[in-house]
């Protein structure tokens, strides 16, 4: 029997040390690049929100399409396409790489195979693989370590060896059954309980984990989340909680995650904000960074967001296996274009 969701989700330590395949320059020969697009749903285009981050400590542009086609700008931009989907049978993905073919924009595919798969070898498109045989959003730490290959290979993104060493550390330790993040991770799992978690994060490096804390949350605790950022929260949402504040008190909760680089003002922010709204919905707790580079500091935060998801299944009940709505949905899509 295979491993669990649960089992393979504390194996990201494991999955972001592991070593990449070989490749000759023949079959992985990535152009220069000063813009990339990552094209991809899911915890595909999650890596490529963190490597936003990344790429602008270097000062180059990348963007994450989360569509059919390309947008607009691709055409005369001329970015490296990433093509990132796990399973390789991703439509929208598919259907972004054959556009970029089209407009014949240099290409990498990241997949463990499908239609991306055969479409890149026909084509003659770079592939990096993934292991095989895993659930899409169980397999972040494989792609992530591979778009950052290969966006590094393009000049776009400088992330060392160190870099990763100090990921896989703190990762692994945060991930240690019986760690302090554990227990930080059961305390706020049981505060959220069947309450719908709020994720309040800042731009930068904190709001992409804040999105991928969110989709934990639906697919393994099969809960409603959302995600909102400071400073822009504080121009609007701020005031959305006071006229319902008997019904958001009782069925929502906030986790505010928090960096240590995070700009002076929006740690002014974050108390003002708190002491503004304690009263009308419940506040879970905080969640810090660990580490010094900007990958460790993200990944600490995902690590324990991903721990949450997982307290959360189980204090309602819920197996974080099945995504039947998702695979529903996919077979409908595939009968309406047959």
């Amino acid at each position: 029997m295979g491993e669990t969701v649960g089992e393979v989700t504390l194996g990201l330590a494991e999955q972001l040390a592991t070593d990449l395949p070989e490749l000759s320059p023949d079959e992985f020969a990535i152009p220069q690049a000063e813009t990339a697009l990552v094209c991809g749903m899911g915890g595909s285009a999650i890596c490529g929100d963190l490597a936003v981050v990344l790429a602008a400590e270097k000062g180059y542009r990348l963007d994450v399409h989360r569509d059919y086609g390309l947008p607009g700008w691709a055409k005369k931009g001329r970015p490296l396409v990433l093509a990132v989907s796990y399973s390789g049978n991703t439509e929208e993905t598919i259907s972004a790489a054959k556009k970029a073919l089209r407009l014949s924009l240099p290409i990498v595919a990241i997949t463990s195979g499908g239609a991306l798969g055969t479409l890149a070898e026909g084509e003659g498109i770079p592939i990096l693989p993934v292991p095989t045989g895993r659930e899409p959003r169980t397999a972040f730490g494989f792609i992530l370590r591979r778009l950052v290959f290969g966006l590094a290979a393009a000049g776009i993104v400088t992330v060392g060896d160190d870099d990763f060493s100090e990921a896989v550390q703190i990762t692994s330790e945060i991930l240690r059954p019986g760690s302090a993040s554990w227990n930080l991770a059961d305390d706020l799992a049981q505060a959220i309980g069947a309450r719908v978690g709020v994720i309040y994060a800042s731009t930068g490096l904190t709001a992409p984990v804040a999105q991928r804390w969110k989709t934990q949350i639906n697919e393994n605790a099969k809960q409603a989340a959302w995600v909102s950022l400071l400073p822009e929260l504080d121009h609007n949402e701020v005031v959305g909680w006071s006229a319902l504040r008997e019904i958001t008190r009782s069925h929502l909760a906030i986790v505010s995650l928090r960096d240590h680089g995070e700009h002076e003002a929006v740690a002014r922010r974050f108390a003002h904000t708190r002491s503004l709204l304690e009263d009308q919905v419940i506040w879970a707790g905080e969640v810090w960074s660990q580490g010094e580079s900007a990958l460790a500091r993200m990944l600490s935060l995902l690590a324990i967001g991903d721990l949450v998801s997982l307290g959360l299944a189980r204090y309602t009940g819920t197996d974080p296996e099945p995504i039947e709505q998702i695979e529903y949905l996919k077979r409908k899509l595939r009968v309406d274009g047959d």
